[in-house]
């Protein structure tokens, strides 16, 4: 795994210009997390255009919203920062690991945090607006893994980095937590709205299309459901490994784009799901290496890389069958 950068980067005097184009206020800029962004790309890298240093791993990914980053550290802060300049705006301490990408709406800063709260701040000023406990935030955990000895022994699992990060949809704010639930709660208030139980951690971002919320568990399922209510629509079981417990459990965040529900596992497959029925319409084996993170869905292809070895794959979106230079 390639050590996460101890500061945040903003490359070529030509960003700017895209971030004005189009902003991206949460994990992967939309509610379905397709990865794709509409702002121009950057032509020429003409070197650093700033830096910004903070004291742990920015395992965050930046939200960019009017001109500010906000984006979270190691170090037990979240930051804002003006996306021109590299100046700081603003930081929140909370004394503990910020690794969960943050959301912007209406004025609110939303990020979760290893202390065991859902955070709702004033995107001006960093004031808390009101704060939300789940049961506790940890890595998921389980025995033998990576051959690790004591065989009996439950432990947690190194390459579990990062947390739930917050959607913002129709006034609610929904995210996974450690504690095995996924939460809807009153965005301008914090108030519950529902709790739906998985049976694991779930560090899987929430997609939302159509009304209805998507989110993997490490209990190797992915779920479907009401985003109003909460009510379960389906769940679809991928791989299990009794032994090791190396290839179980959806670490990944859905994406969503034409019907289909993208989403990769640690039991080493790429899967594409009906959103209607639940139902598998494709897997692509990447034989033994896990597929971590989120597949990017754009012009008929979705990409996505792997664990070990490294791979960037490109398959068709409808089949998940690849051709020529995939």
């Amino acid at each position: 795994m390639k050590r996460c950068f101890l500061g945040v980067l903003f490359l070529a005097s030509y960003f700017s210009y895209s971030i004005s184009a189009q902003d991206a206020s949460m994990f992967r800029r939309d509610l379905q997390h397709t990865g794709v962004y509409g702002a121009p790309g950057v032509p020429n890298l003409n070197g650093v255009k700033w830096k910004f240093h903070t004291g742990g791993r920015v395992i965050s990914s930046p939200a960019v919203v009017n001109g500010v980053a906000y984006v979270g550290s190691t170090d037990g802060n979240l930051y804002a920062i003006e996306a021109g300049s590299g100046a700081l705006k603003w930081k929140f301490e909370t004394k503990s690991w910020e690794v969960s990408s943050p959301a912007v709406a209406s004025g609110v800063v939303y990020f979760l945090s290893y202390d065991g709260h859902l955070y709702a701040l004033d995107s001006n000023s960093g004031q808390v607006k009101w704060k939300f406990a789940t049961g506790g935030e940890k890595r998921y955990a389980g025995t033998h893994l990576h051959h690790l000895e004591p065989a009996a022994e439950t432990m947690p699992d190194p390459w579990d980095f990062y947390l739930s990060s917050p959607t913002v949809w129709n006034g609610a704010v929904y995210f996974g937590s450690s504690d095995g639930n996924v939460y809807s709660l009153d965005a301008t208030s914090g108030a519950s709205k529902w709790k739906f139980h998985t049976g694991d951690v779930v560090h899987s971002s929430p997609a939302i299309a159509d009304g209805v919320l998507y989110i993997g568990s490490w209990d190797t399922y992915l779920y479907a459901m009401d985003a109003a209510s909460g009510t379960e629509k389906w769940r679809f079981k991928t791989g299990e490994d009794p032994d090791i417990h190396n290839h179980v459990g959806i670490q990944a965040s859905p994406s969503v784009a034409d019907g289909i529900v993208f989403f990769g596992s640690r039991d080493s497959f790429a899967y594409g799901v009906d959103t209607a029925t639940g139902k598998q319409l494709w897997k692509f084996s990447t034989d033994g290496s896990w597929v971590n993170n989120s597949m990017v869905v754009h012009d008929g292809r979705a990409y996505f890389g792997t664990s070990i070895p490294g791979f960037m794959h490109a398959v068709e979106a409808k089949t998940g069958g690849t051709s020529a230079g995939s």
